[in-house]
């Protein structure tokens, strides 16, 4: 099997799940930049202020640049915010009160989590309105530019600071680009598969991402150790490079990931068979670009304006803006998403088919999501929290399916390698489906832990030590499904690779050589029990996980035994037809492609279930019987099959001569490479089988293997009718002739084929 077949399936999620990445650092970077690291100050009211004193009293505590936290007197305080506390000071608020529990009813999970989400649907709204209202402010950013590179310490003697920062960025693109130029012909080299299959293509494609990271890395060393010696107070010309040159290596290595896995230009390289890839590539190198432009912005706001309103003006504008961009994106390639979902399946199943139909929806739904909990977190006393959950969010959502789906390629194409140069069995295939089950499953759980340990601090309030708990109780139940998932996958792949494998889908083709392996017991058996064992094996495993949850099953199994016996008192025929399969099954009376006659039907022994058998006629009927209604059954290709067939001869014919030459046509069909090994006993003449007024009938007979002996009835006929034609013995002929000389042997010799009987049916003609 090509490896290259699996390549398809490689990260299939595609391109938009690296685009989505890129907006995390956005919405991440920008929310938990507009909050200063110092702690809030909290100012309690007594409730008697005046609002002229409140306000001017919020003003002076807020000059310094840090929160100001409202509380009335006799409240409890909120919980202390962390060191990425994303609250603006001019918007601090009191924070909501929780949902109290009636007397002597313990407040439950569910109401933990609906205050939560109430808390944060009003976040939401006073955060969108907030930025709405400070994004006018944007327009004092460039006063307050001016003012902060004045005050610059680096550049007050020599080269001017702007100039050194553009100095050393231009050293570092020399010098990591001379770099790449010197190593560009070894790395050129190595970016040629070796082969179509994927692992060439994903070595090259490995080659070219490292030359691409190496050129990044070397530039952000040279930028380092150039401005600690050119720019070594920590000014704001100093954090402007630091700033700028981060984002930008970010942004790089968005566009090197993108030529990793997309290859411009180069689809021999390609390992994620992105439709419509350059387009694709162009947009996110646009994206790729824009993106540390944004963060960079929003960051610098922080250390030039005099209030958090510009920073979080300009949030909120680029927020939405990408907010918007990522929208389109996903809708743009909803297409291109679902072919890569449902390519390297020749018949993908309704969970496949549905989730390519559903996958852009679900990024774009994400994104909206995600979008307004940022928006709501940067009103929210534990904002920087909610705003890391966010981005981590995004980023799980992003990695997790092109980890599962790229380890999984790999392991199936390493799988197929093996396979094709060492052989495999059905137990190593089953193996090695059981083994990427597991790794998939455990990449799975380990990205769904993360994700929830982080909302379950925030929607319900969880301490560590409670999740701790938690995580045990979960793990019991985690891990028997998935060992029940893990033993269905290896079940399925071992019943798979023991189903016997019928090529035929449409008539029969009677010259084409026949196929003599027919398939063994244990092969015809397994199948009819697959349904079976899987269906055991999927209830057991329900059961056991109900039982974990705490779910009392022994009224379930009482039911279920109710239910079984209603069942097969309601349905005779049924049990019957089954009971009447597994002794068939047992006695080993067929197989699967062998030709068997029920008395009524006969054919092909097609497919075995657990109720009824399917026969295919010679002619492509399929004639399904249950086993019930099979009160005995001939089977006509099991070991060997002996073929007895007539033929007339005129009165006056030397049956001795046609017996020497009837063994003579036996000797040379037994040395025929084409036909030869399949006789057992070689054709012969047994002697005269009756004598009628216008014939004597002679019998001939060979024993041969029984999928081949129709098609060598028709070559002894054929060679039989020769032989006798040359050595001028007459066969019979009903009509009246005058015979003159040898006038007469070939009319006689027509009349007496035409007569003969057809012969006996054992099997479909073969070859």
């Amino acid at each position: 099997m090509n490896r290259g077949a699996a390549g398809p399936a490689v990260m299939r999620w595609g391109v938009s799940l690296v685009l989505a990445c890129l907006a995390m650092l956005v919405a991440g970077h920008a929310a938990r930049a507009q909050t200063p690291a110092q702690p809030p100050v909290v100012l309690t009211l007594r409730g008697d202020e005046t609002p002229e004193t409140i306000a001017n009293t919020v003003n002076a505590l807020s000059a310094g640049g840090r929160q100001v936290e409202i509380r009335l007197a006799g409240t409890a305080p909120p919980p202390a915010p962390d060191a990425t506390d994303k609250k603006p000071k001019s918007a601090s608020k009191p924070a909501a009160p929780a949902k109290a529990a009636p007397v002597g009813m313990p407040s439950t999970g569910d109401d933990m989590l609906s205050g939560q989400i109430d808390a944060l649907l009003d976040r939401v709204v006073d955060g969108i309105d907030y930025g709405n209202r400070a994004i006018p402010s944007i327009a004092g950013l460039p006063a307050d530019w001016q003012a902060a590179w004045q005050r610059n310490a680096n550049g007050q003697t020599g080269l001017p600071a702007g100039w050194r920062i553009l100095s050393i960025v231009a050293l570092a693109l020399a010098v990591a680009f001379l770099v790449r130029a010197a190593c560009a012909g070894w790395f050129a080299r190595k970016r040629v598969p070796a082969g179509p299959e994927f692992t060439p293509r994903l070595i090259a494609s490995a080659y070219g991402l490292a030359e691409d990271m190496l050129t990044i890395l070397l530039a952000l060393l040279v930028v380092r150790i150039a401005r600690n010696a050119w720019l070594p107070e920590s000014d704001i010309a100093s954090i402007s490079l630091t700033t700028a040159t981060n984002g930008a290596a970010i942004g790089a290595i968005y566009i090197a990931v993108g030529r990793f896995l997309l290859a411009p230009g180069a689809p021999e390289r390609r390992i994620m068979p992105l439709p419509r890839a350059d387009h694709h590539f162009r947009l996110l190198v646009l994206y790729a670009i824009a993106t540390p432009v944004i963060v960079t912005s929003i960051l610098l706001t922080h250390h030039v304006a005099h209030d958090p309103l510009p920073a979080a003006g300009l949030i909120a504008l680029t927020g939405f803006a990408v907010t918007l961009f990522k929208l389109w994106w996903f809708y743009d390639m909803r297409h291109d998403l679902a072919a890569l979902v449902l390519s390297g399946a020749s018949s993908p199943g309704v969970v496949r088919r549905m989730v390519a139909a559903g996958a852009a929806w679900f990024y774009m739904a994400a994104s909206i999501l995600l979008w307004l909990v940022e928006a709501g977190a940067a009103m929210m006393t534990n904002g920087g929290r909610w705003a890391e959950a966010g981005a981590l969010t995004q980023t799980a959502i992003v990695i997790l399916p092109i980890l599962v789906v790229g380890i999984s390629s790999l392991m199936h194409c390493r799988a197929m390698h093996r396979q094709t140069t060492q052989g495999a069995t059905p137990l190593s295939q089953a193996g090695g489906a059981a083994l990427r089950a597991a790794a998939v499953g455990v990449i799975w759980a380990a990205g769904l832990f993360v994700l929830a340990r982080l909302w379950a601090a925030l929607l319900l309030g969880m301490s560590s030590d409670q999740f701790v708990v938690f995580s045990r109780q979960a793990a019991g139940v985690v891990v028997f499904a998935f060992a029940g998932w893990v033993a269905l996958v290896f079940l399925r792949a071992f019943f798979d690779a023991y189903a016997p494998k019928r090529l035929v889908v449409g008539p029969a083709d009677e010259e084409a050589a026949h196929d003599d392996a027919v398939p063994t017991r244990l092969a015809t058996v397994l199948p009819v029990l697959r349904g079976v064992i899987l269906g055991a094996v999927i209830g057991l495993t329900i059961l056991v996980v109900l039982s974990r949850l705490g779910v009392d099953i022994g009224p379930l199994l009482a039911g279920f035994g109710i239910l079984g016996l209603a069942f097969s008192f309601g349905s005779q025929t049924l049990v019957r037809d089954i009971v009447s399969g597994m002794f068939f099954m047992i006695e080993d009376a067929f197989r699967v492609g062998e030709y068997v006659d029920t008395g009524r039907l006969k054919g092909t022994v097609e497919k075995i279930s657990l109720r009824s058998i399917q026969l295919r006629h010679q002619s492509g009927q399929i004639h399904t019987v249950p086993f019930g209604q099979i009160s005995s059954l001939t089977n006509a290709s099991r070991d060997w099959a002996t073929v007895k067939f007539n033929v007339r001869l005129d009165h006056s014919a030397d049956i001795e001569q046609a017996r020497k030459a009837i063994k003579k046509t036996g000797l040379a069909l037994l040395e025929d490479p084409e036909f030869g090994p399949h006789f057992i006993a070689p054709l012969k003449m047994q002697g005269v089988a009756d004598i009628t007024d216008s014939a004597i009938v002679i019998r001939l007979k060979f024993t041969a293997k029984p999928n081949q002996a129709s098609a060598l009835q028709r070559e002894a006929l054929k060679r039989v009718y020769r032989v006798l034609n040359e050595a001028r013995i007459p066969f019979a002929s009903n009509a009246v002739t005058v015979r003159g000389g040898d006038q007469g042997t070939q009319a006689g010799a027509a009349a007496a084929i035409s007569t003969v009987p057809p012969p006996t049916p054992l099997a479909p003609a073969a070859g």
